[in-house]
């Protein structure tokens, strides 16, 4: 329980996640979860491959030469991993609520404005962003001001690092304290929602 809660555990498996996707460097790769289903450590694991896949894919999109048909069809794509994303968030937070279900906020208890779910979307997009402007420093056909600049920003994602991660165990131990506690909003996208689109809506009725 301990190593779901802890943040530097949870960034470790992101990392092994980049790690293991970039063995093959294939958008198309099975995934292949080492966790044990129904774990969180599992979950996490899935959250970042689909943000790992998602990150290469609009790598891919912004091509200046792609075919038309073929960028259509990966904006689809990245439509649809958005929508796996957002849900698999909400699992995260489904989960978190659980473990901290015996928690009682005291009266004085302040909001958090974002969910633990939703932190640990940003701290896994923030182990994507190390893992490629490293790869940009580590770089032997750039020039030095590339380099320079490159190693200034990776400062920066490494300070970030560590500012979310005491951030997201200072919100666990003080939910878990009573000190703050943090609300789960749906994202309720509306956009995939054949009822709630309004393009989608009026093609159906026509």
């Amino acid at each position: 329980m301990l190593l779901q809660m802890n943040a530097e555990a949870a960034f470790q498996i992101f990392e092994q996640t980049i790690l293991d996707y970039h063995r093959s460097d294939d958008v198309d790769a099975i995934m292949q979860n080492p966790h044990s289903a129904g774990s969180m450590q599992a979950l996490l694991y899935r959250k970042n491959w689909i943000d790992t896949v998602q990150w290469h894919l609009e790598d891919i999109v912004r091509e200046p030469t792609i075919d038309p048909a073929a960028g259509l069809a990966l904006k689809r794509r990245i439509d649809k991993s958005n929508q796996d994303r957002t849900d698999v968030v909400e699992q995260v937070d489904d989960m978190y609520i659980e473990m901290l279900k015996d928690a009682k906020p005291a009266a004085d208890a302040r909001l958090n404005t974002e969910s633990p779910g939703w932190a640990m979307d940003r701290l896994s997009i923030l182990a994507l962003k190390i893992y490629h402007m490293k790869e940009q420093v580590e770089r032997t056909d750039a020039d030095a001001e590339h380099i320079r600049k490159c190693q200034a920003r990776l400062d920066v994602l490494m300070e970030q690092k560590s500012d979310l991660i005491r951030a997201f165990n200072e919100l666990i131990e003080d939910i878990r304290a009573g000190r703050r506690f943090a609300k789960v909003y749906r994202q309720m996208k509306m956009y995939n929602d054949a009822s709630l689109n309004p393009v989608l809506y009026a093609k159906s009725k026509s």
